[in-house]
Order: C-alpha cells, then structure tokens, then sequence
C-alpha cells in the first residue's frame, strides 16, 4: 500500500527527534517502513515567533487500518516527549498521516489526505523526493503538480 507520513520537529535535538520516530516507525508491527526523504530546514508557518523546523516524509507499507496507524503515530509522539500544544505551535515531533492508499477518509479525528497537503510546501518538497508522481486523492494531482502549484 502508499501510505505517506509527514514528520516535523522544531524543540530540542530536532535530528535525533526523526531519527527517533523514524527507529519506532521501523519497529511498528505489521509495517515497512520503505523510503525516507531527507531533512529539510523550514521555517515556521502559522505562528512563527518559534524556532525552525525538520522536516521529512516517509512511505510505508502496513497492514494496519487507518485509525491503528493514527494511534500508533500518536504513541511514538508521546514517547518522544510531545506534548500538547497549540495549533501550529511548537512539538518535539509531529506526525501527520498524508496519504492512506489512495482513499479519502473524513472522521473526527482523522482526515486523509491531510487537508492542509496541498499548501504546505515544507510537507510537499520531501514528498516530491520520495513520491513525485503520487495521485492526492483530493486534488487528484500529482505531488509534483501541487508543488509547483506553489512556486
């Protein structure tokens, strides 16, 4: 399956924060973790009296469901420290599930793809390393074309 992940982090040692999340994503049962982009250095966006962020994206593949994979992203961010804050505000990490599959799949507490996808630039760019020419279910463009949609 294409099952896209976004991972951010803009607190503490934000390179050893991905290489933590990528080492638990690794030893998630039922999945493989199959490509990893490289790090970007991003700006902040929303609220941006805060520090700088890393960025990646990662593909996996796995036979959890949606909500399974949710809550184990959700898990490895509390075992990394992250705390609750504010939208757009600081996090030791963030991991945003960005594509499952190609479906479109809107509940309380999940929305894939993510709503936000097609204007985040430091979400886009490591995608387009991994994953040029996947289809957005929502937009039905490819990761390339939303990326140069915002150039």
């Amino acid at each position: 399956m294409n099952i896209f992940l976004s991972l951010g982090s803009n607190l503490g040692k934000r390179e050893q924060n991905l290489h933590g999340a990528l080492a638990r994503l690794r030893k998630m049962p039922e999945t493989k973790l199959l490509k990893v982009s490289a790090f970007y250095d991003t700006a902040p966006e929303g609220y941006r009296e805060q520090n700088r962020f890393l960025n990646a994206a990662v593909q996996l593949d796995t036979e959890l469901t949606p909500q399974e994979l949710l809550a184990a992203t959700q898990a490895i961010e509390k075992q990394l420290g992250r705390l609750p804050t504010f939208h757009w505000g600081p996090r030791v990490i963030d991991i945003d599930i960005l594509a499952y599959a190609g479906q479109i799949i809107d509940t309380e507490d999940l929305h894939i793809p993510h709503l936000e996808l097609p204007g985040r630039k430091f979400v886009l760019e490591p995608l387009c390393e991994i994953a040029p020419g996947y289809l957005d279910a929502r937009s039905k463009k490819t990761y390339a074309q939303l990326l140069k949609l915002l150039s």
